[in-house]
This record gives structure tokens, C-alpha cells and sequence, in this order.
């Protein structure tokens, strides 16, 4: 377990995924926006364009670095060239907030263009804790494990998913990120209920929220088949369980999630309000 961390704070307000076509307009007027989240793979060069815009952001705004691609929960060791370039990112930014998926996401040599699902076992924990307490004594920093959406659950699972997070940070000492849209699609996907999973989360190691739109299908059985796609709006019955989530536990920074099909920075920045709203009377 790491014993010593070093990072600065989000705001406990909305945020956005930062995107490179909304540079001009964040600078100019970011409206509700207070913080920014970026994919930390999209800035492990060393110059160009997009490292020059956010040394710029970095500037006005905290950053979230959101890690995609270690793999925390892949069976092979984490990749040390990965996270040696990872580290160079955080070292140069110093960002408020670092975070990565409870997923594996790599085979072998192959990398799957997937965060996939892992079954909660008490071999998972100790490999997952093991990736966890690597990666934080790498960054000298906390990091925030995600909570992910799901499609089906594994037969071999020992343990819930709630009682998996929080074992994981008693272990480790990271904290957790709350994915609002991430619980909604898997609860409709598994026939369970939301809000049984959110009196069961361990919400005081909560360190940021996540919100995103999905895509509905249908499955084989003609039941409702939810795909976490972040490209479209925050739908209602997710706000609403944000909503109730926040007046449990508090206002908490709250990201809109928004990676396909992104929309021009007004309808975004509307996201964000509507997040805003949500917050500033328990921030009160």
C-alpha cells in the first residue's frame, strides 16, 4: 500500500472529457465547466500541438489524466514501458487526479480495443491489488480505480462487485470512481436493481463521478441490451439516480463523458449545467 501520495483537487463540480476541437471555445468562454479530464494515451509524447493546448488548460483549469490501456486487470504483468511513459505524463502535469478501470483490456501481445470484465474471485483481488499498488508506487500517487459496465456476469464470481472495490481499496489505499452510467447499464443488463448497488457502494472512498450517454438494443430474448458508448446525452433515468447518488453522500467532481459523435461545445457545456445543477445545492 502506498503510503504517501502527492496531487492536487478537483472541484466538487462538473468537468468535461476534453476534446481538441473545443480548445478554441474552452479558452474563450468554458461557461460551467471548472476542470478537465484527459485520456492519458493521447499525451505521452514528448511536443506537438496537443501536449502545447495542454500545457495551456493546465493552466486555468485542474486536470484528471484517465487512464485507458494499463490493463489493471489483465492476467500478464503490467506493461513497465507503458507506465514508465505514464509516469512522465503525470511527473510534467502534476494533474489533480489520476484514474484507470477495473478491466483488462490485453492478451498476450495483443491489445483488445475493449475494457472487459473480470470475475470477482480472490485470485482476481490479489492480482488487480498487486497492478494497483504497482502503478501507485510508480506515479508517487493515489490513483481511483472505476467501476465498470457490464454485459453478463461470471458464474465463478465469488464476491459482489461493491464488496470486490471495496477490498480492493482497503488493500491498496486507492480510492474509487463512481461511474453513474456505468451502474445504470449494468444493472439494466443483469436485471438488477441501481439503486441497491449505490446503497452498497463504499460512496466515502468516492473521489470523482462519471456521467455518459449509452446506446439501447435489444438482445436475442428481446430484452433492453445497454452499450456504454459516450456518444450521445446523459439520459434521464441516469441523472436522476446522480442525483439521488449526490444527496446520499455530497456533491463530488462530476465528469460528462462525451467520445463519439462529439457535439459542438454549446450542447456539451449544456451537460455540464445540467450537472452543475444537480451539485451546487448540497455544495451550499
Amino acid at each position: 500500500m502506498l503510503d504517501a501520495t502527492r496531487s492536487g483537487s478537483l472541484p466538487n463540480a462538473a468537468g468535461v472529457g476534453y476534446k481538441p476541437q473545443h480548445f478554441a471555445a474552452i479558452m474563450e468562454d468554458p461557461g460551467p465547466v471548472r476542470w478537465l479530464e484527459i485520456h492519458a494515451e493521447n499525451y505521452m509524447g514528448d511536443g506537438g500541438r496537443p501536449i502545447a493546448q495542454l500545457r495551456h488548460l493546465a493552466e486555468r483549469f485542474p486536470i484528471s489524466v484517465h487512464g485507458v490501456g494499463l490493463s489493471i486487470g489483465g492476467e500478464a504483468p503490467l506493461d513497465t514501458e507503458h507506465l514508465s511513459r505514464l509516469r512522465h505524463l503525470v511527473d510534467w502535469l502534476n494533474p489533480a487526479s489520476f484514474s484507470e478501470h477495473l478491466a483488462w483490456s490485453t492478451h498476450d501481445t495483443a491489445f483488445l480495443n475493449d475494457l472487459l470484465p473480470l470475475p470477482y474471485t480472490a485470485a482476481t483481488l490479489d492480482r488487480v491489488a498487486a497492478h494497483i499498488d504497482q502503478v501507485q508506487e510508480a506515479l508517487g500517487r493515489r490513483m481511483l480505480l472505476e467501476n465498470p459496465s457490464t454485459y453478463l456476469a461470471f458464474a465463478e464470481s465469488e464476491m459482489s462487485e461493491t464488496d470486490f472495490l471495496r477490498e480492493i481499496a482497503r488493500r491498496t489505499g486507492c480510492g474509487l470512481l463512481l461511474d453513474i452510467n456505468n451502474v445504470f447499464v449494468s444493472a439494466t443488463n443483469q436485471q438488477t436493481d441501481p439503486r441497491a448497488y449505490i446503497a452498497d457502494f463504499p460512496l466515502d472512498l468516492v473521489g470523482e463521478m462519471h456521467l455518459g450517454g449509452h446506446d439501447e438494443q435489444m438482445d436475442e430474448h428481446g430484452a433492453p441490451l445497454l452499450i456504454d458508448s459516450h456518444g450521445t446525452e446523459v439520459v434521464d433515468p441516469v441523472w436522476t439516480l446522480y442525483a439521488e447518488t449526490i444527496a446520499r453522500m455530497g456533491p463530488r467532481p462530476s465528469l460528462i463523458e462525451w467520445d463519439n459523435d462529439v457535439p459542438d461545445w454549446p450542447v456539451l457545456a449544456a451537460e455540464a449545467a445540467r450537472a452543475d445543477r444537480i451539485l451546487a445545492p448540497v455544495s451550499q
